[in-house]
């Protein structure tokens, strides 16, 4: 609280401290305090206290020494009392002076932080991202840089899109034309069991097929190396001879195992796509009739009685399997490669199955014709149809 003083030097020199008239006329005492008074600079509204106590002694000339010694006395009581007020007073200024600074300080902190409060206010509020939306908004076009220089890389690399039959490797030469190297058969993966070993025609085993068709591709060439092929999958082992009574009775097992594997086939297509739509059409015919013998160890003399009686059923079958086989070309004949995904597993669980397929090469031209495949099978030549190899 600010109190309203006043300093006036006397006339006379006493050097007496004057209050307010304002001050002096609220409390003669100088003890009152006024809240949030103006603090009054100009002295039209201050009166010298020595002057008016002149006035009442000249005023009355009654009073005798002693009342005059008193009225001293009382205004060295006044004068102790202004000096103790106006030390209050600087003191309460000198402590309130920092308080008026800090404010001064602290009112543009505060006019900033509500301009950033407006400020922010004002920016609009990002939109909650869908599922799937990339967090991260950045145009497309700052990658357009990145993915052109990907494509100029894979363009880069020939081999990419060459592809080598098996036993080969894609390489470049000095102009980057991708060209089929053979494989070093070192650098083929180990076998992991004894299931992955194959046996070549040259009766060795090799530790996987990618070993044996680089080995092959090594012989290229040679007299060795076209007489090398994958006889069957395993180790090699000794294979019983072929007996001419054990031979008539292959392809009656052979085209009772054609038929049942169309059948589970179809059974199992719900969902697989094992099976073309025509395919199925045909294969349903012989699966929905009652006649159709079941899957199971029959003997040779029920096989054979069934071929003849639902010989209609074994058409099909016969001409799927080749039409499976006759990939690599298509060209309506069957190689010693071609025959290898059937022939192989076979050969281990059937021993004439070498011979047979050597029998049904009647021209001994080392391909076999659909004509060839289907006599082997006991299929008569009229009902041979190349729409059935679908």
């Amino acid at each position: 609280m600010v109190f309203s003083l006043g300093i006036c030097a006397a006339a006379s020199g006493t050097g007496v401290l004057f209050v307010s008239s304002d001050f002096s006329r609220s409390h003669t005492r100088g003890r009152r305090r006024r809240r949030g008074g103006p603090v009054h600079t100009g002295t039209s509204h201050w009166r010298c206290a020595a002057c008016e106590v002149g006035e009442v002694v000249r005023s009355s000339r009654a009073v005798n020494t002693a009342d005059f010694f008193l009225g001293v006395s009382a205004l060295k009581t006044l004068k102790m009392r202004v000096w103790i007020v106006f030390l209050l007073c600087l003191a309460g200024h000198a402590m309130a002076a920092p308080t008026e600074e800090e404010l001064i300080v602290e009112e543009p902190v505060v006019e900033e932080e509500l301009v950033a409060e407006e400020t922010f206010e004002e920016e609009p509020i990002a939109e909650e991202l869908e599922v799937g939306a990339n967090p991260v908004q950045v145009e497309i076009g700052d990658f357009d840089e990145a993915i052109e220089v990907i494509e100029d890389v894979v363009a880069e690399n020939p081999c990419l899109n060459h592809h080598c039959k098996k036993g080969k490797v894609c390489e470049v030469d000095d102009s980057n034309t991708p060209m089929c190297v053979c494989q070093d058969p070192t650098t083929c993966p180990a076998a992991e069991g004894v299931f992955e070993h194959v046996c070549g025609t040259d009766n060795k085993t090799y530790d996987t097929s990618c070993h044996f068709f680089a080995t092959k591709c090594t012989l290229e060439g040679t007299k060795k190396g076209h007489k090398l092929h994958l006889d069957y999958i395993g180790p090699c082992k000794l294979i019983e001879t072929c007996m001419d009574s054990e031979l008539n009775e292959f392809p009656l097992r052979m085209r009772d195992w054609l038929k049942n594997v169309l059948v589970t086939l179809f059974e199992r297509d719900e969902e697989n796509n094992l099976l073309t739509e025509k395919q199925k059409l045909r294969v349903k015919k012989i699966y929905e009739n009652e006649k159709r013998l079941q899957a199971g160890d029959h003997s040779l003399d029920l096989l054979a009685h069934d071929f003849q009686k639902n010989y209609n059923m074994y058409i099909f079958p016969v001409h799927w399997q080749f039409g499976q086989l006759d990939q690599h070309p298509v060209d309506g004949y069957l190689t010693h490669t071609e025959l290898s995904p059937l022939r192989a597993p076979l050969i281990p669980m059937e021993h004439c199955t070498t011979r047979f397929f050597e029998e049904c090469d009647s021209d001994s031209d080392k391909y076999i014709a659909l004509e060839e495949w289907a006599a082997c099978f006991g299929i008569k030549e009229q009902d041979i149809d190349k729409d059935l190899v679908v």
